[in-house]
């Protein structure tokens, strides 16, 4: 039997290390310790009694009793100690698998345990959720039931007013492009002169909103790819986020943020995709003004 060298050994063990410690770090540590994201963002229209608005998102649950169920977890701490005035679900809250024989309605059942897992989130005016692609294509019926059973309004094509003080914006929210958003349909009743903040799962969806008096987009759906090389971006986005897959964008003047999200699919592995909690403060532009403040994103680990 060949002897093998010192050189050869330590060469082997060097890479058999390293495979451990890339593994521990994109399958264990980075997917189960969401950051969150702190975001000002003034809305072109936003009453002065509205300025200091809070807005937790959260999206891409993908829930899973292993794999999601820990971030997920840590989210909700995250933004319970926060006590945001409304917290807002950007979808997702389960996974059609990619084999195409399973019964997408089976899927559906997931939304169950998620909703109920939800339900834990506190803030002053409760929870609001739009539908993602992997929920209208499995039961939208039941994953709607399900949220609403909990507590957590789904809205789909719909505004809700959001008052304060006598004063008040409109949070939209639509379908997912997956089925069938309606804007015209959404914003029906809504004064042109208020200000709109929309929840739309796919975030490429701006490119039609930043044709509407929208004043701020909320999205997710693209898990900031997953795996993000430095310099590169993503080996692979989904349709409908390949144009703004993460972060902070304007769209021919709309405000767009894309939140990364919480739950994996198809591989349960992030790398530079840290699970997020996004916290936005709205303001005013006549008390940014009149302040000086400018608009800023700032990250910790919650």
């Amino acid at each position: 039997m060949p002897s093998v060298s010192r050189r050869k050994f330590l060469f082997t063990t060097g890479i058999a290390l390293s495979a451990v410690v890339f593994a521990e770090d994109t399958v264990i540590r980075e997917p189960n310790h969401p950051e969150l994201v702190r975001l000002e963002m003034p809305l072109a229209r936003l009453p002065p009694a509205l300025d200091g608005f809070t807005i937790a998102q959260l999206s891409d649950f993908h829930y899973d009793p292993i794999f999601s169920v820990t971030p997920i977890r840590r989210a909700i701490e995250i933004v319970n100690r926060l006590h945001p005035d409304l917290v807002v679900l950007t979808g997702d809250f389960v996974t059609i698998p990619i084999y195409a024989l399973h019964d997408h309605q089976e899927s559906a059942k997931a939304a169950e345990p998620c909703a109920k897992l939800l339900s834990e989130l506190t803030s002053r005016l409760g929870s609001i959720a739009v539908l993602g692609n992997h929920d209208v294509r499995s039961d939208p019926e039941l994953v709607t039931h399900a949220l609403q059973d909990y507590g957590i309004r789904v809205l789909c094509n719909q505004s809700l007013p959001i008052e304060q003080d006598g004063s008040r914006f409109w949070l939209c929210g639509l379908d997912s492009a997956d089925r069938e958003p309606n804007m015209q349909r959404a914003l029906d009743g809504v004064p042109q002169t208020e200000s709109v903040v929309l929840l739309m799962h796919e975030p490429d969806f701006a490119d039609h909103a930043s044709a509407k008096p929208i004043d701020l987009q909320l999205s997710g759906h693209s898990h900031g790819g997953q795996i993000w090389i430095p310099g590169i971006g993503a080996p692979w986005l989904p349709p409908f986020a390949r144009k703004y897959p993460r972060g902070r964008y304007k769209v021919r003047g709309l405000p767009l943020y894309t939140n990364i999200g919480l739950g994996t699919i198809r591989l349960p592995m992030r790398l530079n995709c840290t699970p997020e909690v996004t916290l936005i403060t709205l303001r005013s532009p006549e008390t940014t003004k009149s302040d000086n403040r400018s608009v800023y994103t700032t990250r910790d680990s919650g």
